[in-house]
């Protein structure tokens, strides 16, 4: 309960001054009745009526005070309408599937470096309630795998079956440009304020006919920010399982060869970030952190509604007149 009119409360501040005042009339008021000597009437004990007789004053004030309080229009939440307004984020993940994302430094020699990328990314769909998100994968060319939806369901299903060059049927490579494009592409008619790119990748633009930073540079103009991962060993290797066929599966080490200063301008350019992986809790890190950066907009534009519990007030102080009217005139009345 709230009150509409909070300032009438501090009329509430007068009832103890009123109190002492009625209280020093009392006090003061002559007596009807005179008498030469009050001697024996001090000896009587009072009874336990005129103990309670301060009873029809404090009636008398609190109904003031009840009367003041509802003057202050108390009130009570009876409804809430909510209709609140969303204003999501489109999102494309690009994900590099080339042959190098075999690579298992990630999560040293458990899983490759695309299935821990698949991992990642899926968590950070679950937490993107809201926004519309796409999937391009890209090896030496570039596809739409899922164009952006709401429906994530469907789209973890789709990035589930994302391997290494999806089987063969993308050529082997690393086109970071390509991939911008097609992203790009996917966003050309979105309507939404927010519009970003999270490119993951663990090699440097060796195929494609575009430029990775000239592809940034029309993601500026479209008002779409590119956050660009960088992944793989900072030691400079990373272990790789090899199946040879005559002396068997075996480990060896391939080298990291990633062009940050590319992936770094390409951030850079559009507003966005690079950011560098090189395990699977850096990769987490990275992706908790974009999501914190780029948050949906929620407004609730809901309506309250308030009950007005003036009349109950009123109620009560009438009720308390009542009765300090019945006992002022019954059992404490003051005679003459």
């Amino acid at each position: 309960m709230h009150f509409a009119d909070p300032l009438f409360l501090l009329l509430l501040l007068l009832i103890f001054p009123l109190v002492w005042y009625m209280e020093w009339l009392r006090r003061h008021k002559r007596g009807a009745l005179r008498f030469s000597d009050l001697g024996r009437f001090r000896k009587i004990k009072p009874s336990s009526s005129l103990k309670k007789r301060h009873i029809v004053t404090f009636l008398r004030m609190l109904a003031l005070a009840l009367l003041i309080c509802a003057a202050a229009r108390p009130q009570t939440s009876e409804q809430m309408l909510q209709a609140n307004y969303t204003e999501g984020v489109d999102i494309i993940v690009a994900l590099d599937c080339s042959g190098s994302m075999q690579a298992m430094d990630l999560d040293y020699r458990k899983q490759n470096r695309l299935d821990v990328a698949k991992e990642v990314t899926a968590d950070f769909i679950r937490h993107r309630l809201t926004d519309r998100i796409g999937l391009v994968v890209f090896a030496g060319d570039a596809y739409t795998q899922c164009p952006m939806t709401l429906d994530h369901d469907v789209l973890l299903e789709i990035l589930k079956g994302v391997s290494i060059t999806m089987g063969g049927t993308i050529p082997d490579g690393t086109a970071i440009g390509l991939a911008t494009a097609r992203a790009l592409k996917r966003l050309d008619n979105s309507q939404t304020k927010s519009k970003i790119i999270v490119l993951l990748t663990d090699g440097m633009n060796n195929a494609g006919e575009i430029d990775p930073l000239q592809a940034a540079n029309i993601a500026k103009i479209q008002g779409v920010k590119i956050y660009t991962i960088g992944t793989g060993s900072r030691s400079g290797v990373a272990p790789v399982w090899v199946e040879h066929p005559l002396l068997g599966g075996g480990w060896t080490n391939q080298p990291v060869e990633l062009d940050e200063k590319v992936l770094s301008d390409m951030a850079d350019t559009t507003g966005g970030r690079y950011y560098r992986a090189g395990d699977q809790k850096e990769l987490k890190g990275i992706f908790n952190e974009i999501d914190r950066l780029e948050k949906t907009k929620i407004e609730d534009l809901g309506e309250h509604r308030y009950r007005e519990m003036f009349g109950y007030f009123v109620a009560a102080a009438l009720l308390c007149l009542l009765l300090e009217l019945i006992l002022s005139q019954t059992l404490y009345r003051v005679l003459p």
